[in-house]
Parts: structure tokens; C-alpha cells; sequence
């Protein structure tokens, strides 16, 4: 995964997100101290053996250099992630949108964020977030660490300041702080605390890969429904290549004949993004509904109902999405092999108790 560090000064091309202090924000990080503490203020690695658990045959996530991980850092961030006070009135923490018992998503369409307010995105799963190279809808954010400012801030959030929420929170978090970064509680600890614990939501044992290790067989349906996704089939893991069944890519998928959001577009300016959104991964799918950016579809039936239309015709839907046909027997196949990319240890691990 390509390395984003926070650099002295912290300069960033300035671009149109559906986020409207993003800019503000980033200039507020500078303002608070992007440079590290150095090294030898920061302490030493702990054992990571049951904070960071990487599956078999995974390479572990790629941590800043001015973020190693050790156990101390991830227990704050953790901390802070269930931390209701994050935002503006004292009622929605990260979890209120990433709930652990649905792989980190959130059962709403459009989940209510601080005094009610409502934004216009579905919260997508933190499934292995770790592993992806750029963050929200449009993929405007390169970092976790600067995807944590985001939310903090949205009017339609957490609507916090991330200096005042530091600064009421500092004296609860001190001793934490100083243990894991050797400093108070500020922009700095913060962003990095929390992105520490992000990046250990690593999935990686769901029924399909205890097939992959041979530890155990695929039922005839679960077959038939994995050559269904294939390239033999419908091709479906052109947008969502195994292990991680994402390409981390953009794609119009044909939602509206006309985008009532206009997706990348709004970064980006290029027509051709027009009502595209980043590809989210397919594991824990099980886990993880309501479906698509704006969470319209409830249940997997209606996802598959509106791929087999073959989308509603926008002038740039993705050219592979066309229409096909699935039997009865074809539906019950494909959901089977769905059903196995959902990882139940990891929704049920316990390391995500509150």
C-alpha cells in the first residue's frame, strides 16, 4: 500500500469534496503539529501478537513512519473510538456508524449523526481499511489518519473542532497519551490513535478462505456460485478480485438514469466520474446491508435484481455492467458463495468490546 505521511506544513492540492471544511480541516492538522515527536520520544514496539492479528498468507498493513504500532496506541485509539464525546453534543462516537456486530457498518441508510442531523452516504464497512489506498466515496483522503478529520467535523457527523474536542478531552486522556506518543491529547495523538486501531479491523477467515488454506471443502452450491462470480461467469470479480474482492477502484454502476449524487464527479470534475463511488468490498457482505452509496437496497435479492437489469442506462455507466438472467437455482448458488465471505470471528472477535 502506497505510503502518505503528514509532512511539516502539511500542503495539500485543494480539491471539491462532498466534505465542506475538508480543506479547513487539513489546515488545522498543519496549524496543530503535523511533525512528530522524535523517534526517541516516541516508546519502543510492544508485542502485537493479540492487538494486530495478520490471516495466513497476508502481509501485515503498512504503518507510517511516524506511526509504528504498538499495544499502547492501540488501546487509546480504540478508547477514542467508542468515546461518545468526539462529537459536538455528546452522542455519536465512530462505532455509532461502524458498529462492530455488523463488520463495522451501520444497519441505517443514512445513519443520524450529532443532534440528528442527516448527511446523504451509507457507512461503509471499515473492513479491512488498512489495506486501502485512499478513503470516503469519491477516495479524496489518502491516509487514515487524515480520513479520521473528516467525520470529526461534517456538519452532518460528529460536527466537532478536532482542537476543541482535543482540548476537552485532554485531561481524560492524558496519561494515554503521554504513554503512546509522549505528548498531550492533540490533533496529532488523535488522528493517529484512532487510525491505529482502524488498521487492525483485518477480516481474513470467512469460509472462503479456510477453502484457500484447504482446511475446508466448498459445498456443491457454494461451487457453483463461485464459478457464477467468476471470470467463467459473470465476471463479477472484474470489480471484486479476491482476497480483498475489491479492485479499489471507481465505477459508475448504473443506479440512476440521471446521478441524483454526482459521486466522484464532484473531486474529481471529469464528466466521465459522473455518479461513480468507489468499489467497496464484497466481504462481510452478510453483515453489511443496507446497500450501495446511499444505502437504497436492503437486502442482497434487490442487489442482484438490479445487476441483472443491467443498470438504468446513465451516459456513463460502467460498459461491463450489462443484463443477464439467473435461475432460481443460479440466485441460491451465488448468494451461497456471498454467505462465504462473511467472517464471523472477526464480527464476533472480542477484541472490538466496548
Amino acid at each position: 500500500m502506497q505510503q502518505h505521511r503528514l509532512n511539516s506544513g502539511c500542503i495539500f492540492e485543494e480539491v471539491q469534496l462532498s466534505y465542506r471544511h475538508i480543506a479547513w480541516v487539513f489546515a488545522v492538522i498543519a496549524a496543530a503539529g503535523c511533525r512528530p515527536d522524535p523517534p526517541e520520544k516516541n516508546p519502543p514496539p510492544f508485542a502485537t501478537a493479540d492487538f494486530l492479528q495478520v490471516p495466513e498468507g497476508w502481509d501485515g498493513p503498512d504503518f507510517p513512519e511516524d506511526n509504528g504500532f504498538n499495544d499502547v496506541r492501540w488501546v487509546l485509539g480504540k478508547d477514542l473510538f467508542f468515546d461518545e464525546r468526539l462529537s459536538i453534543d455528546g452522542a455519536v462516537s465512530c462505532a455509532t456508524c461502524h458498529l462492530p456486530s455488523r463488520a463495522f457498518s451501520a444497519p441505517e441508510a443514512i445513519t443520524p449523526g450529532a443532534f440528528g442531523a442527516l448527511g446523504e452516504r451509507n457507512a461503509a464497512t471499515l473492513t479491512n481499511a488498512a489495506y486501502q489506498p485512499h478513503f470516503m466515496s469519491e477516495g479524496g483522503v489518502p491516509t487514515l489518519e487524515m480520513q479520521v478529520l473528516v467525520p470529526l467535523q461534517e456538519p452532518s457527523e460528529m460536527a466537532h473542532n478536532i482542537v476543541t474536542v482535543c482540548e476537552e478531552l485532554a485531561e481524560d486522556y492524558a496519561v494515554q497519551a503521554d504513554a503512546a506518543y509522549g505528548r498531550a491529547l492533540d490533533p496529532f495523538v488523535m488522528t493517529r490513535a484512532l487510525a491505529t486501531f482502524q488498521r487492525t479491523l483485518i477480516s481474513g477467515n470467512a469460509l472462503w478462505d479456510r477453502w484457500q488454506r484447504n482446511e475446508v471443502l466448498a459445498s456443491e452450491s457454494e461451487q457453483r456460485g463461485a464459478d457464477l462470480f467468476g471470470a467463467g461467469g459473470l465476471g463479477c470479480d472484474r470489480c471484486h478480485q479476491p482476497p480483498l474482492f475489491t479492485t479499489h477502484g471507481f465505477a459508475n454502476n448504473g443506479l440512476d438514469a440521471v446521478s441524483i449524487d454526482p459521486g466522484r464527479w464532484r473531486l474529481t470534475g471529469e464528466p466521465s466520474d459522473s455518479g461513480a463511488f468507489k468499489i467497496p468490498t464484497l466481504r462481510n457482505i452478510g453483515f453489511t446491508s443496507p446497500y450501495m452509496h446511499d444505502g437504497r437496497f436492503g437486502t442482497l435479492d434487490e442487489v442482484l435484481d438490479h445487476y441483472a437489469s443491467g443498470g438504468a442506462g446513465h451516459a456513463h455507466q460502467d460498459s461491463l455492467l450489462t443484463a443477464f438472467e439467473l435461475s432460481t437455482q443460479d440466485r441460491s448458488d451465488l448468494l451461497a458463495f456471498l454467505a462465504a465471505l462473511n467472517d464471523t470471528a472477526f464480527v464476533d472477535d472480542v477484541r472490538w468490546t466496548p
